[in-house]
């Protein structure tokens, strides 16, 4: 396979002079772990000291790494990517919010946004977050087989139902909802909750998706008794691989706690298990589809690869690479422009509300070096291509 993502040019084509200076400037201020430290704490004062920084923030970190404060918002950002062959996953990044009015509302929201999808080619897919459904707690006790109280009870049939009332209509309208997977403590109830829904909806064509962070030793071994679950019971799987989001949380509370950590002792392992999975959805892909969110090239030259041995068609629907917008258009972009299915996830929501996603989307760049410094030799390289 040609070495496909050091086309600079393909890669920031959408990007003007000022916004590629821009990207240089973030990327090589994340690449700071205590610049990125007292950004956080600077911007998390002056937002709750109600500085006036919004319109600072909106015009560097939030528009670099979010689509708009809405979906109306977002769609200059869908249309310029979609004519390049990206797709666009809309993703209502509003998180830490605990009261069934909110939850209420998330849901209201990925409805809209799904019949927002409906309506355009250039958004096949739909995302929600477990926790914008219901409380953290309720999946924790859940998960791990404690009786609810009656009250409790009732909340929880309100969860199940708001996945239900998103899941229906979905279908109704074909399109796809990836739903995100949460620490290892919530994630049982959510398997068992995604489970349910494939079964009521994803007969013939997969429209629920559930995600498998792979950097979980156990991962690959539950896909594998799902899939033998669907098999048996004629319902077909979505899948969503990442590598996972929480690794520092998990092991800090498998240390508290006296447990075994369920995260894969290296990188490395990480790698393989992932790998290893992409592996097996592709050899079963007639019944598993399949949605790749890597910013790992190794992992997407390895599907390629697989693709073109197993003779599955780039444009094959249940295949898609994703990334985050704001990140890897080296990745997106290449694959877009040699045929394969791309969609970009784009966050959005008012400013206020995303920093939370925003730091975090900083902190784990910081932790990522190699990604960092990578994003920073490939925009360098554009810079200099386009002085020449």
């Amino acid at each position: 396979m040609s070495e496909i993502f050091e086309n600079t040019e393909v890669a920031f084509r959408l990007k003007s002079d000022s916004e590629l200076e821009r990207a240089y400037f973030l990327f090589k201020m994340i690449s700071h772990q205590p610049l990125v430290r007292i950004g956080t704490a600077a911007t998390n004062f002056a937002l709750k000291a109600h500085l006036p920084v919004k319109g600072l923030i909106r015009a560097t970190v939030f528009d670099h790494f979010c689509g708009g404060i809405n979906e109306e918002d977002c769609l200059p950002v869908i249309d310029r990517m979609y004519v390049n062959g990206v797709s666009s996953v809309l993703d209502f990044s509003v998180e830490g919010k605990e009261t069934e009015s909110h939850f209420d509302a998330a849901m209201e929201k990925t409805m809209k946004i799904i019949n927002f999808t409906d309506e355009r080619k250039s958004m096949p897919i739909s995302v929600f977050k477990p926790t914008g459904f219901g409380r953290s707690f309720l999946y924790q006790k859940k998960g791990e087989g404690k009786p609810f109280t009656p009250q409790e009870q009732e909340e929880w049939d309100r969860v199940v139902a708001r996945y239900d009332k998103v899941c229906k209509l979905a279908k109704e309208k074909d399109v796809e909802i990836l739903i995100d997977a949460e620490e290892s403590w919530m994630q049982d109830a959510v398997d068992d909750l995604c489970e349910d829904m494939m079964r009521k909806y994803n007969t013939g064509i997969p429209i629920v998706f559930n995600t498998l962070q792979l950097y979980r030793w156990d991962r690959l071994d539950y896909l594998k008794a799902l899939h033998e679950r669907a098999k048996k019971d004629d319902f077909t799987i979505g899948v969503k691989i990442v590598r996972g989001a929480y690794m520092e949380k998990e092991r800090e509370r498998a240390e508290e706690k006296g447990y075994a950590s369920p995260i894969c002792a290296t990188k490395e392992t990480t790698d393989l298990n992932f790998d290893a999975t992409l592996d097996y959805i592709l050899r079963n892909l007639d019944t598993i589809s399949l949605f790749i969110g890597t910013h790992n090239e190794q992992s997407c030259y390895l599907a390629m690869d697989l693709m073109q041995q197993l003779h599955i068609d780039k444009t094959d629907n249940r295949v898609w690479f994703g990334q985050l917008y704001g990140m890897s258009d080296h990745i997106s972009f290449n694959l877009a422009a040699i045929g394969y299915n791309v969609a970009k996830y784009v966050p959005f929501g008012p400013v206020r509300d995303v920093m939370p996603y925003l730091i975090r989307r900083a902190e784990e760049n910081t932790s990522v070096a190699g990604q960092t410094s990578r994003e920073l030799m490939l925009l360098k390289k554009e810079r200099k291509r386009r002085k020449e």
